[in-house]
């Protein structure tokens, strides 16, 4: 979502580099693209004014002028207002000392708000809680049907009454059910509204006062831009909003949005929905998203990933084989199918400081990964277990098989008997580290 953003500030930095000390007037003519380079993202103008005029105190400040190194002083001063936009830092869900806690979640048609509640449940589940959701959205056809189906795909169990029933009594029934069960906590997706309507809104508050929500979580589409914000204050009129959910991060939008919400409303960004699957919710983290907006990578999230897709054990093991070049393409196929539960490939690289700005952070990556799997998959276990015996005539098979050619199954070979050298002799025995001396997990050293 923020590749223009983050292309247009990287170029206004690397322009920097190039420059020894910086005076009054230069820095006003950064400050003056970074204003357009926002403008241009969809922020919001009163952000935009508060975010440079932030920059600038922050410059004044730090005597950025007399500095050796002017653009590593600017990106940090950017950085630091970035967070500052974001929302300083991340906001977790309240905590209740009675249970259930209900959570209401609210927004417009459309906006993904049924599918975030969905999310969330499963994120709650995955947490150890108990949650329960709660069909109160009876004005769209089929919603309570799309809740029940997501509920048994997450494994949440789901309360839902005949369409046409009243969502305040609803409501109702789903916090005395979720006490009695022992539930700990309650989603509510109650309906969305095409606009902001008198009728709707008073609908939403009457359920509001029927479940007294510990949380009132609004759902916006990311992508809407500066329209999002907009409809954040309108709700803001009428319920209590205590945070926000951002769906659609991943979309192509230019992220106006996520950069203006929390400023402009004064509420955090709790969650952001980042794909398509229900696993694709995440604690919203302002420092991680500007340390992605400014191209640093977002080291901490894609540790987390790894530790939740990888089996710590078999990935002990695979590191081990991979030192010791006893790593076989069987082993890279099982490695393959837990990399990509941690989402996109060009996603995953995203998160590694620098990595955005080389070919191996777009959607080539992901077009890759098939012809390679469907290569591996065209060979025999033996083939795989013993990458040596994969002769001319076994190349020519494997190609016709996975529907690839001979060049490119010849290619899978020379990288994979050359990683596995090459990785031999770097690791020596030792734990992979990222700059700083942070640790990756087991198997993703790889």
């Amino acid at each position: 979502m923020f590749d223009t953003l983050s292309s247009r500030l990287d170029d206004i930095f690397t322009r920097l580099r190039s420059r020894g000390r910086l005076s009054e007037k230069q820095i006003d003519e950064v400050l003056r693209e970074i204003r357009l380079a926002l403008l241009e993202a969809d922020v919001s103008l009163k952000v935009v004014k508060a975010f440079v005029r932030d920059v600038r105190e922050r410059a004044d400040g730090a005597e950025i002028h007399k500095s050796l190194t002017p653009a590593q002083q600017v990106i940090k001063l950017v950085h630091a207002a970035l967070i500052e936009v974001l929302g300083h830092a991340a906001a977790g869900l309240e905590v209740t000392s009675v249970p259930p806690r209900v959570i209401l979640m609210a927004g417009l048609q459309g906006s993904g708000k049924t599918t975030a509640s969905a999310k969330l449940a499963l994120l709650l589940k995955k947490q150890g809680r108990k949650p329960l959701l709660a069909a109160c959205d009876l004005r769209r056809p089929a919603a309570i049907r799309q809740l029940i189906l997501l509920g048994e795909q997450a494994g949440v169990s789901v309360h839902s009454e005949e369409a046409g029933a009243d969502a305040v009594a609803v409501g109702g029934h789903a916090l005395k059910y979720a006490r009695e069960e022992g539930f700990t906590d309650v989603v509510v997706d109650t309906a969305g509204r095409m606009n902001v309507d008198a009728e709707l809104m008073a609908e939403l508050g009457s359920v509001a006062d029927a479940v007294r929500p510990t949380e009132t979580l609004l759902v916006c589409d990311a992508m809407t831009g500066q329209d999002a914000v907009n409809v954040a204050e309108a709700f803001m009129e009428h319920v209590d909003v205590t945070g926000v959910v951002l769906t659609k991060l991943d979309g192509d939008a230019r992220g106006g949005a996520a950069l203006s919400m929390s400023y402009v409303t004064g509420r955090p960004i709790k969650f952001a929905g980042v794909g398509e699957k229900l696993s694709d919710l995440e604690a919203f983290h302002p420092d991680r998203m500007a340390s992605r907006i400014l191209g640093m990578g977002d080291v901490m999230t894609l540790i987390e990933k790894a530790e939740a897709a990888f089996d710590q054990d078999e990935a002990t093991k695979m590191e081990e084989k991979l030192r010791k070049a006893e790593f076989t393409f069987e082993d890279f196929l099982s490695q393959m199918q837990a990399i990509k539960k941690m989402g996109p490939m060009s996603q995953v690289l995203g998160m590694l400081p620098g990595m955005s700005k080389l070919p191996v952070g777009d959607a080539r990556v992901d077009e890759q990964l098939p012809k390679i799997e469907a290569m591996i998959r065209s060979m025999t276990t033996q083939e795989r277990n013993n990458p040596q015996l994969i002769n001319g005539s076994r190349r020519r098979r494997i190609a016709a098989g996975s529907g690839t050619t001979v060049q490119d199954v010849n290619q899978l070979v020379k990288q994979f008997a050359q990683v596995r050298k090459m990785v031999k002799s770097l690791t020596g025995g030792k734990r992979t580290r990222l700059p700083g001396g942070v640790k990756l997990p087991p198997g993703m050293g790889m």
